[in-house]
C-alpha cells in the first residue's frame, strides 16, 4: 500500500535541480517501481538498486548498489549468503543503511537476529519499522523516494524516522542524495555516544583494504589514518572484476558536527558517525551524545557517489564542492 502524507519537521533537499550526477546535461532517466516490501530503482534502463523495507527485518536497507557499468560495489551478505569468497561477519552491516547503536539506550545498529555480533541483551535491541511510502517517483533526470518509519523499542515507539532519497546518474556515475530526519514526537530522543553508527555502506570484498584503498578529503589513507578522524568525505576504491570503481560518502556542511567522524574499517565498512566522539577521541570524558527535543527533529544529509576510476580522475573533490553549496 502506498500512502502519501504531509509530514512534520521535514526539511526538503535543496530546491536547485541537479541535472544528472554532477550538474551535466547527460542525465539518464530513472525508473522507480514499488512492490509490497521493496522498491526497484533503474537508471538508463538498467538495474541500479533495490530499497528493502520488510517489517520482519530490523531496519530498511539498499541492496545491491551498482556502478554505471553494472558492477556490484556492495557486499551481498546477509541478504545473499552464497557469494563465493564473501566474509560472513557482522551480519547487521547491510549493504547500505542508516541506523544508530544507541537511541534512548536501545541498539538500532545491531539486530536481535544476530546477538552474537552485539554486546546488547535481546531486550535492548530497537527496530526501524516501516510505516509508509510517501513518495516514489521516476523522472527524465532523477528519481525520488521517501519513506517513514517508527523507531520501535521492545515496549514502545520512541520516535519516527523519515528517509528521503534522490537518485540520478549518467554514463560514468551513480548518485544517491540521502536525507534522514529523526523526529522526536512526545519524548526526547537521545542519540548516545557510541562508535556503532550511523550512515553506512559495506563494500564488496574486492574493495576491502587491501587490495582496495581508502582515502579521505585530507588525503589521509588507510584505516589507521581515517578511522575516528573528521573529514568531509571518504572514498573506498579499487578494482572490482574488470572495472576500476569507487564509492564515496560526502558529508554536508549543514550536518551536526561537520566534518563528521568516520567509523571506517579496512574490512569494508564505511560509516559516517557524528556521535561516537569518546570512542574516536579515545577520551571517555568527552561525549558525542545529542538530544532531540519533543516536537523537533535532527536532519542529516549525505551524498553517495559511485564512480568509475579513482577519486582524483572521478573528480570527487569537485563533486564535494558542488554538494557543499546546496541548500
Amino acid at each position: 500500500m502506498i500512502r502519501t502524507a504531509a509530514l512534520p519537521f521535514l526539511v526538503v533537499i535543496g530546491a536547485a535541480a541537479i541535472a544528472g550526477a554532477f550538474g551535466n546535461s547527460d542525465a539518464e532517466p530513472v525508473d522507480v517501481t514499488v512492490h509490497d516490501t521493496s522498491v526497484d530503482i533503474g537508471i538508463g534502463g538498467r538495474p541500479f538498486t533495490t530499497f528493502f523495507f520488510d517489517r520482519s527485518v530490523a531496519k530498511p536497507y539498499f541492496h545491491p548498489l551498482r556502478s554505471a557499468r553494472g558492477t556490484v560495489v556492495t557486499r551481498g551478505f546477509p541478504v545473499v549468503g552464497n557469494i563465493s569468497g564473501e566474509d560472513h561477519d557482522e551480519p547487521h552491516q547491510r549493504p547500505m543503511y542508516f541506523a544508530h547503536g544507541d537511541i534512548n539506550g536501545f541498539d538500532f545498529w545491531g539486530e536481535a537476529a544476530y546477538p552474537k555480533w552485539s554486546d546488547h541483551a535481546a531486550s535492548t535491541f530497537g527496530r526501524t519499522v516501516f510505516r509508509s511510502i510517501d513518495e516514489a517517483r521516476g523522472g527524465a533526470d532523477a528519481g525520488t523516494l521517501q519513506a517513514t518509519f517508527d523507531l520501535v523499542a521492545p515496549t514502545s515507539v520512541l520516535g519516527r524516522e523519515i528517509q528521503r532519497y534522490r537518485i540520478s546518474g549518467d554514463e560514468q556515475t551513480r548518485v544517491i542524495d540521502c536525507q534522514f530526519s529523526i523526529v522526536a514526537i512526545d519524548r526526547p530522543l537521545v542519540l548516545g555516544d557510541t562508535k556503532e553508527g550511523t550512515f553506512a555502506i559495506r563494500v564488496v570484498k574486492a574493495l576491502e583494504s587491501p587490495p582496495g584503498h581508502m582515502v579521505n578529503a585530507d588525503n589521509a589513507t588507510g584505516e589507521k589514518n581515517i578511522w575516528g578522524k573528521q573529514s568531509a568525505w571518504v572514498d573506498y576504491y579499487g578494482r572490482v572484476g574488470t572495472e576500476d570503481v569507487g564509492v564515496a560518502i560526502l558529508d554536508h556542511p549543514d550536518n551536526l558536527r561537520w566534518p563528521t567522524y568516520w567509523h571506517a574499517r579496512a574490512y569494508g565498512l564505511l560509516a559516517a558517525n557524528p556521535f561516537g566522539i569518546s570512542y574516536f577521541a579515545r577520551n571517555r570524558r568527552q561525549s558525542g551524545a545529542y538530544t532531540i527535543r519533543p516536537g523537533t527533529s535532527l536532519v542529516l544529509r549525505y551524498r553517495v557517489v559511485i564512480h568509475h576510476d579513482d577519486p582524483v580522475r572521478a573528480g570527487i573533490a569537485e563533486a564535494y564542492r558542488s554538494f557543499a553549496v546546496e541548500r
